[in-house]
């Protein structure tokens, strides 16, 4: 393979339609200010690098990026590209990830609004995570260990296994389809409206109004905290742990909890059953 190294390249498409070519400590920056540098482009890897101009990596097929860093004017750095493997880096432009399939990303630190849009087949570990509309409309989904400050995030997804993570965001997971949430914390306001097929499985949900307008929805032996008028018109079976603080109209299923301070059952169509043990 073809090796780029330690060059300053700030020409617009600069390295436009590469084929196999190793990137070593190259400095993306300067007056030129050309954008799209890797674009339609394959087979490429990038070490060390330092990304601070815009679009670097479209229609790529074939990336693997490590120990480098995207600054908050590498905007939309990542888009409809496929087999991208990220490790031990900084994405901080917005926009970072979209339309993008078969991605790998490990050990990265994210500051990123929109990230993660429509992406098909991606893995998360041991990353952490600032963004707005997180990973909006993505499908096949596998996080672990992944850490998120946020809001309105996993909205619109399909098919997600979420393990050992901690996430501090409001309205996740809303219209979410075939969500496992499992060993994790979730915390926010309004949590997963409108969800189709969520589990949470030993897992720690904590702020107002979560889990309403739901269908099969199942908490498995969940601790809730500071949680009130839960599960609204929601199809539920759940298992909690904890005292809730009311739960409120519950559609369908059983919620069995040790404690409940009120149960509101105000709309005749709610048929739910809350059994306290």
């Amino acid at each position: 393979m073809k090796i780029v190294e330690k060059q300053t390249l700030d020409e617009e498409r600069a390295l436009y339609g590469s084929k196999g070519i190793i990137i070593n400590d190259c400095s993306f920056d300067g007056p030129a200010d050309g954008e799209s540098a890797v674009k339609e482009s394959s087979d490429i890897q990038v070490n060390r690098c330092f990304f601070n101009l815009r679009y670097p990596f479209w229609h790529v097929d074939g990336l693997e990026i490590h120990d480098s860093e995207m600054t908050s004017l590498c905007r939309a750095a990542l888009w409809y590209s496929d087999h991208v493997t990220v490790t031990d880096t900084k994405m901080h432009g917005i926009k970072a990830f979209r339309e993008c399939r078969d991605v790998a990303i490990r050990g990265c630190d994210i500051i990123s609004p929109e990230f993660g849009w429509s992406v098909k087949n991606i893995e998360m570990d041991d990353t952490t995570a600032e963004s707005e509309y997180f990973m909006m409309r993505s499908e096949n989904i596998t996080f672990k260990n992944v850490t998120l400050k946020g809001k309105y995030s996993f909205q619109y997804i399909k098919n997600a296994v979420f393990e050992n993570c901690h996430f501090d965001t409001k309205d996740a997971f809303w219209h979410g389809e075939n969500v496992l949430v499992r060993n994790s914390v979730v915390r926010g306001k309004y949590l997963a409206w409108y969800a189709d097929g969520l589990t949470f499985e030993n897992c720690k949900i904590i702020g107002t109004q979560p889990l309403c307008y739901c269908k099969n929805l199942k908490l498995v032996d969940c601790e809730m905290m500071d949680t009130d008028l839960c599960f609204e018109k929601s199809e539920v079976e759940a298992r909690i742990t904890t005292p809730v603080l009311s739960i409120k109209n519950p559609l369908a299923g059983t919620i069995t909890v040790p404690e409940v301070g009120e149960i509101i059952m105000d709309d005749e169509n709610a048929k739910g059953t809350v059994r306290i043990e």
